[in-house]
């Protein structure tokens, strides 16, 4: 499944589409947004989704009926990679770091991985990163000595 870019009339069907899971052709057109469109360009929008393989159809009698084949959320992941690969460079820190700046995120919203991400000197401070620390280090090795010893003192005081 390639998922592909698309126009805004694409889109606009997509959405519809994406609310109801599947519709007919008269229900995509009574759901669309006024100025509504001639019915053949919702036709024509609709054979060039189901060409770049967002839709399924199913035949019955003479109508068709519309199916989503890629889900909303996997078109708005792909969206969002291209957002952040033209406008970030990849980076999504810097993209928390805008929001962050336009005060469209909160540290609340976002507490761990923002406060990270905008004070890292703060982070080695906090307690919460010495837990994540602990809890991500890796596992000390268990000292086989003592375990020896005390073995070896049960056995002679039997």
């Amino acid at each position: 499944m390639k998922i592909s870019h698309l126009t805004t009339g694409e889109e606009i069907i997509m959405n519809i589409l994406w609310r109801l899971d599947s519709a007919y052709m008269r229900e995509i057109i009574e759901q669309y947004p006024e100025p509504k469109p001639h019915p053949n360009t919702i036709s024509t929008f609709l054979k060039i989704l189901v060409e770049k393989e967002f839709l399924t159809t199913r035949k019955e009698g003479r109508i068709f009926q519309y199916n989503v084949a890629i889900p909303f959320k996997d078109y708005r992941k792909y969206l969002l990679n291209i957002f952040l690969e033209e406008y970030f460079n990849n980076s999504s820190s810097e993209l928390i770091k805008l929001l962050h700046e336009e005060n469209l995120l909160k540290d609340a919203d976002f507490e761990i991985k923002a406060a990270t991400i905008l004070n890292p000197e703060k982070e080695k401070d906090s307690e919460l990163s010495e837990f994540l620390n602990d809890i991500t280090a890796p596992k000390k090795k268990k000292k086989k000595k003592e375990k020896d010893g005390k073995k070896k003192n049960k056995k002679k005081n039997k």
